[in-house]
């Protein structure tokens, strides 16, 4: 029989090898002749390791362009159009690009989780589903925020109407907005905004209420790198380098809270003390997959979001084959 130390030196080897399989492997070879690449991007804490690419991918012999995003619709539009090469979107775009018939976007993988909590207005009491009757809440429609929230309510049965929706247009800078001046009592936001105005101390997370990033059909997962599908397909190896080195940045700011922290300022143009309290809550590293791009096409439909059922297309739009071939997984 084992003995306890034996038992946990290979309990210790094991995590190894498992954190070895899943370790970023070394850089690509530099292309033999100059290429450049249009990044897309949103200043969103979980894909500022965003900020870190170009250098390396100065190195592997591509220049970088970048084109910059208020919101992930617009990203995918500019996908879809060739606009840019990869970008990150959010994790229903592939459902809504399908829908739209267009196969023209690659999903390539998730980027980080959060705990996701209705943002309560100081001095508004929203502790449990009773307390939400009547109050005014800042919705984005169709947003990745907006459909995990209206998912998480329809799977504890709790009515779309127990609450006022007050549609906010434009960024997370208008939600903070409408909330400081009381035109609301709660936004469903996102980081960086979240932290921000809650560290202000106008807010507060409603923690005992329900944490709506567990909703099944939508998951955690805050959002995907993406490519147009002309770009993965004819531009194969660049974007390789391009997501070799967006993991290779992200998997040093998961072992790093300062890089993190850092980055996240630097990629944002937020405050440190902002970002080091809105860094907290994510998580870097994605868990998105096939089965849940299907099971978030699948509900979209259902509730409406979507017009078509394509449950099955969208699945398809998701190819994390060259993310796992850089961690070493197949």
């Amino acid at each position: 029989m084992f003995s306890t130390r034996s038992l946990t030196t290979a309990l210790i080897g094991l995590v190894g090898l498992i954190q070895s399989a899943m370790a970023v492997g070394p850089m690509p070879a530099p292309l033999p002749t100059r290429e450049t690449i249009t990044i897309g991007y949103v200043k969103v804490g979980h894909v500022s390791a965003l900020h870190l690419v170009e250098e390396e991918l100065k190195k592997m012999n591509i220049d970088v362009k970048r084109a910059e995003f208020v919101r992930y619709a617009d990203a995918r539009t500019a996908l879809l159009s060739n606009s840019v090469d990869v970008s990150a979107v959010g994790p229903a775009d592939l459902a809504i690009a399908a829908s739209q018939g267009s196969r023209n976007i690659i999903g390539l993988t998730g980027v980080a989780t959060s705990p996701k909590y209705l943002v309560v207005r100081k001095g508004v009491t929203i502790n449990n589903w009773n307390d939400l009757k009547g109050k005014k809440v800042a919705v984005a429609p169709g947003s990745a925020v907006w459909f995990a929230w209206a998912m998480t309510l329809v799977e504890n049965n709790i009515p779309y109407n127990t609450f006022q929706a007050v549609n906010v247009q434009g960024g997370g800078t208008a939600f903070v907005q409408a909330l400081k001046r009381g035109d609301v009592d709660a936004i469903l936001s996102w980081e960086p905004f979240e932290s921000g105005v809650v560290a202000e101390g106008a807010a507060y997370f409603a923690t005992s209420l329900v944490d709506y990033s567990k909703s099944k059909a939508v998951g955690s997962e805050l959002g995907l790198l993406a490519a147009s599908g002309e770009a993965y397909n004819k531009r194969r190896e660049v974007i390789r380098r391009f997501l070799w080195a967006y993991l290779n940045a992200e998997e040093k700011m998961a072992k790093d809270s300062n890089l993190f922290v850092n980055t996240y300022s630097a990629y944002t143009g937020l405050p440190l003390e902002i970002t080091r309290e809105s860094h907290k809550l994510i998580k870097l590293g994605g868990i998105l997959d096939r089965e849940q791009v299907a099971r978030l096409a699948e509900a979209s439909f259902k509730q409406g979001v979507i017009q078509t059922d394509v449950t099955k297309q969208a699945s398809e739009l998701y190819d994390d084959s060259l993310a796992r071939e850089i961690r070493g997984r197949r």
